[in-house]
C-alpha cells in the first residue's frame, strides 16, 4: 500500500489515494519511485484528447527509482538497484530492436497502450477498483511495477531527482538533434517551443557544433534561459506581420539547415519544414499533436530538396542508451540540473501541472 495520484476522469485535478501495488509477475518489476517530474504529454493524456487514453489511470512518465522486488525470471536487474522506467522498451528481440535505423521496439506495444501489463491486467487498484498503467511506467505513484524491458539500470551515485528527466523529455530533445536530424558542425538551427524538450534541442545543436541556433517562442519570459543553453538569438512569430518561415528564410539567406518542431501544433510543423533551406534542410517533428490532426505542406517543398522527419524520445535504444546518458550527465557533458524550475512535495502534484501550463 502506497501513496498515488489517481486520474480518475479527462479534465479532472488528480487526486492523492491510497493504492495497492501488486507484487510483480514473471518478467515484472516493482520500483520504489523517489523522484518524478511532469511532461506535457501526462497532461494531453489527462485532458481527454488522447484517443489512446484510459482512466481511472496512474499517469507519469518521467520517474527513477530503486528497484523493490522482481519476479520469476528477472535477470537485468535485482533488489537495490537504481533504474530509470522506460516508456518505450528495448526487448532486443523483435524485427525493430534488431534493426539500428529504429528505437521504437513494439514487443509490448499493444498491451502498453491498453493501459495494461504484458499479461493483460494491472497491478494498480484502488478503493477496490483497477486502476490503468499509463506508457508502460506510471510513476506518480510511490511504488510502481513495469516489465523487465522497460527499465534502464543507472549510476547508483546519480541524483534521481534530476535523472528522472532523462525518462523523456531532456533525451527525447537531446536525441531530436544529435541522432534524428544529425546536425552538423557550423549549421544553422531553427527550434520551435522553447520548453524542456526545446531547450534540449538547442543543447543538442549546441554540442553537435551549430554556428548559429534560434530559438522560437511567444512567451518571450523563455529567452534568457534559452540562451543559457546555447541558442544565439530568440524571435516571436508575433512581432512580425510575415509568417515566421519567411522571417527565417531571409535572416538566414534561404533558409536554416535544421529545424525543429517541439510544440504539437501542426501549423508550427508546416512554419519549421518550410523554414528550412531549399536542396538539403531537415526538419523535425518531436512535439505530439493531437488526434486527428494532419500536418500540410505543397509537395514542391519536398521536390526541391526539403527532408520531414520525426521522432520519438530522440532516436535512443532505450536500455542501452539511458545508463551513458546518465553517465554523460555525470561527467558534464550534457546539462540536467538547469532544466529543474521547481520541486514541489508529491501531494502538490496538481500546482506542478499549473506552473507547466503557466510557462514557469
Amino acid at each position: 500500500k502506497c501513496k498515488a495520484a489517481v486520474a480518475w476522469g479527462a479534465g479532472k485535478p488528480l487526486s492523492i489515494e491510497e493504492v495497492e501495488v501488486a507484487p510483480p509477475k514473471a518478467h515484472e518489476v516493482r520500483i520504489k519511485i523517489v523522484a518524478t517530474a511532469v511532461c506535457h504529454t501526462d497532461a494531453y493524456t489527462l485532458s481527454g484528447a488522447d484517443p489512446e487514453g484510459c482512466f481511472p489511470v496512474i499517469l507519469g512518465h518521467e520517474g527513477a527509482g530503486i528497484v523493490e522486488s522482481v519476479g520469476e525470471g528477472v535477470t537485468k536487474v535485482k533488489k537495490g538497484d537504481t533504474v530509470i522506467p522506460l516508456y518505450i522498451p528495448q526487448c532486443g528481440e523483435c524485427k525493430f530492436c534488431k534493426n539500428p535505423k529504429t528505437n521504437l521496439c513494439q514487443k509490448i506495444r499493444i498491451t502498453q497502450g491498453k493501459g495494461v501489463m504484458p499479461d493483460g491486467t494491472s497491478r494498480f487498484t484502488c478503493k477496490g477498483k483497477q486502476i490503468y498503467h499509463f506508457m508502460g511506467t506510471s510513476t506518480f505513484s510511490e511504488y510502481t511495477v513495469v516489465a523487465d524491458i522497460s527499465v534502464a539500470k543507472i549510476d547508483a551515485a546519480a541524483p534521481l531527482d534530476k535523472v528522472c528527466l532523462l525518462g523523456c523529455g531532456i533525451s527525447t530533445g537531446y536525441g531530436a538533434a544529435v541522432n534524428t536530424a544529425k546536425v552538423e558542425p557550423g549549421s544553422t538551427c531553427a527550434v520551435f517551443g522553447l520548453g524542456g524538450v526545446g531547450l534540449a534541442v538547442i543543447m543538442g545543436c549546441k554540442i553537435a557544433g551549430a554556428s548559429r541556433i534560434i530559438g522560437i517562442d511567444i512567451n518571450k519570459d523563455k529567452y534568457a534561459k534559452a540562451k543559457e543553453f546555447g541558442a544565439t538569438e530568440c524571435i516571436s512569430p508575433q512581432d512580425s506581420k510575415k509568417p515566421i518561415q519567411e522571417v527565417l528564410v531571409e535572416m538566414t539567406d534561404g533558409g536554416v539547415d535544421y529545424s525543429f518542431e517541439c510544440i504539437g501544433n501542426v501549423g508550427v510543423m508546416r512554419a519549421a519544414l518550410e523554414a528550412c533551406h531549399k536542396g538539403w534542410g531537415v526538419s523535425v517533428i518531436v512535439g505530439v499533436a493531437a488526434a486527428g490532426q494532419e500536418i500540410s505542406t505543397r509537395p514542391f517543398q519536398l521536390v526541391t530538396g526539403r527532408t520531414w522527419k520525426g521522432t520519438a524520445f530522440g532516436g535512443w535504444k532505450s536500455v542501452d542508451s539511458v545508463p551513458k546518458l546518465v553517465t554523460d550527465y555525470m561527467s558534464k557533458k550534457i546539462k540536467v540540473d538547469e532544466f529543474v524550475t521547481h520541486t514541489l512535495p508529491f501531494d502538490k502534484i496538481n500546482e506542478a501541472f499549473e506552473l507547466m501550463h503557466s510557462g514557469k
